[in-house]
């Protein structure tokens, strides 16, 4: 369970896949964690309603599956940061990073000494029955820090922002960067496309790697072909309903409905 395969992956170049936890019950999180074979599962709390007590297991349950609990805290603030990683997160995104000094903020809050300065007393270990002392001192080496690249402003930025050192992931959010182009909800338009398409090339040499997350499995095809190697396949709920739906238009038309 300790350490988590996920950093290493990401290092060794290798394709890393995840989906998303569609709500905070552990029962949800412990039947997707049996079936499935995701790198990592999204614990979302900045558009949820849900916070820190509300995972509450959940991270430990992903890891004894071998699975990386990755947080997106909703902001880049160093209690909500610190709370996730202390809960288990093997991997914290924080979303809206606008300027070097931004990201720079975020690699403090999330590194321990010398790196950063997080708070030390993680929870997570004694429930799991890992080495409290262990998994304070190889943190820093086992857990997973991503930045949401979602406004123009970052872009200008985004060379010095991948020469920090301290960070593993630069993860584009379309939606978000369409609303900073002007073309609100448009994340098929070409000014969005042409910026997703370029950061793989402007992030070769950095030592990190680009990701998304998307819905559709045939942009996330593209994505792969772009260089993308940190992607988001929307949740199991939403491509269950898909599937349940298509099935019901069937019958309904072999019926003559």
């Amino acid at each position: 369970m300790y350490p988590n395969p996920l950093k290493k992956k990401i290092q060794d170049g290798k394709l890393v896949l995840g989906t998303a936890l569609p709500t905070h019950d552990i029962r949800i999180a412990a039947a997707l964690a049996n079936e499935c074979t995701a790198d990592f599962i999204w614990i979302d709390q900045e558009h949820s309603p849900f916070g820190p007590r509300d995972m509450e297991m959940i991270p430990i349950v992903l890891r004894q599956h071998g699975i990386a609990p990755m947080v997106r805290v909703p902001w880049n603030d160093p209690t909500h940061i610190k709370k996730a990683f202390d809960a288990g997160a093997s991997a914290v995104m924080v979303p809206q990073i606008g300027n070097v000094q931004e990201a720079k903020q975020a690699i403090q809050y999330a590194k321990y000494p010398p790196l950063g300065n997080r708070g030390i007393s993680p929870t997570w270990p004694e429930l799991a029955g890992e080495d409290f002392m262990d998994v304070i001192n190889t943190a820093n080496d086992e857990t997973v820090l991503i930045l949401q690249m979602e406004s123009i402003e970052h872009y200008e930025q985004v060379d010095d922002i991948l020469a920090l050192e301290g960070f593993d992931v630069l993860l584009v959010g379309p939606m978000d960067l369409s609303a900073s182009l002007g073309v609100m909800t448009d994340m098929q338009n070409p000014k969005v496309q042409s910026i997703m398409e370029e950061m793989p090339k402007r992030a070769e040499g950095s030592g990190k790697i680009i990701g998304t997350t998307l819905g559709s499995p045939d942009e996330i095809r593209q994505k792969v072909d772009w260089g993308y190697k940190f992607l988001n396949l929307g949740s199991p709920l939403g491509f269950g309903i898909n599937f349940v739906n298509e099935r019901f238009v069937e019958y309904r038309e072999q019926a003559g409905n």
